[in-house]
């Protein structure tokens, strides 16, 4: 695919980012969305902006999304004036989301109908990364339609992964967003623990961290519990609502992580009590003031 126009929904810290380091590198993009501020900056570099999806993807070679739930993305495809109304065919869909595997392997399906292709590539790393195409990029999808767009995803990240079939990619990350949450959920309640039990919460991490325990989220969660620093950067609601796709994901499979659950109850409560926009290890407040 040489020269592709690039369609851009999701304008948020990462799709911004993103749509901003590929005008560094040379490509068309045109895009839509709520946030005006954020479609001003990208149309004063050069982009064109519309007004609907269809409209996107039919000026569009390749269409990515870079939206919050599998809804949403649901909604963009299927939607009155929706990118399946307006896909060209040969063209590809990338959706770098979080989404529910069964729903982007059904959006591949009917997007192939149409003689069009699609990738699920969600993300790691932050918008910081992004900025400066070092991502990390979890793509699957049909072998040739991955080596299609390949290039750009180079553009876009440091570490690209190709893992096979479609819906893989998105797989992946929901199991990497389940390990690193529990982990969050458990290391901040260790030192709700500590703390309801007198014991000194740096001694704590100095014996935890000397040990096969030590990790990236614990000097995150230690950040936050012991000295007051919160800087993960990950949300309450966004945990919930991966945690919540993933059990999903699980009952789609005709099995279950209690593990999992126990974690999605743990986030639950905390996007009840009205912590949904701060970072994941001030879970630890919860944990300090719960009861019996």
């Amino acid at each position: 695919m040489k020269n592709p126009v690039i369609g851009f929904i999701g304008l948020g810290l990462m799709g911004g980012n993103m749509a901003e380091c590929l005008q560094n590198n040379g490509y068309d993009l045109v895009v839509m969305g709520r946030n005006k501020q954020a479609v001003a900056a990208i149309t004063e570099r050069g982009a064109t902006e519309v007004t609907t999806p269809k409209e996107l993807a039919e000026a569009s070679d390749i269409v990515m999304l870079c939206v919050t739930t599998s809804e949403v993305v649901e909604s963009l495809i299927f939607g009155d004036d929706g990118i399946l109304a307006g896909i060209k065919e040969g063209a590809v869909v990338i959706d770098f989301g979080t989404s529910i595997p069964e729903s982007t392997r059904k959006i591949g399906a009917d997007l192939a109908a149409k003689g069009a292709g699609m990738i699920d590539a969600p993300l790691g790393r932050t918008p910081a990364h992004a900025k400066d195409g070092l991502l990390n990029i979890m793509a699957a999808g049909d072998e040739e339609t991955y080596a299609k767009i390949k290039p750009v995803l180079d553009v876009l990240g440091e570490n690209v992964f190709y893992l096979g079939d479609l819906g893989a990619g998105h797989v992946t990350k929901l199991i990497n967003n389940f390990m690193g949450m529990t982990t969050v959920c458990t290391m901040s309640q260790a030192f709700a623990v500590a703390q309801r039990a007198g014991v000194d919460g740096q001694q704590l991490f100095d014996i935890m961290s000397a040990g096969p325990s030590n990790s990236p989220f614990m000097q995150f969660c230690k950040k936050y519990a012991v000295d007051g620093v919160s800087d993960l950067g990950f949300s309450i609601a966004n945990a919930n609502k991966d945690i919540g796709y993933f059990v999903e994901m699980l009952n789609n499979m005709g099995t279950r992580a209690e593990i999992a659950e126990g974690t999605a109850s743990n986030l639950s409560a905390a996007l009840e009590a009205g912590m949904g926009d701060g970072n994941v290890p001030e879970i630890f407040d919860l944990f300090l003031k719960m009861d019996a």
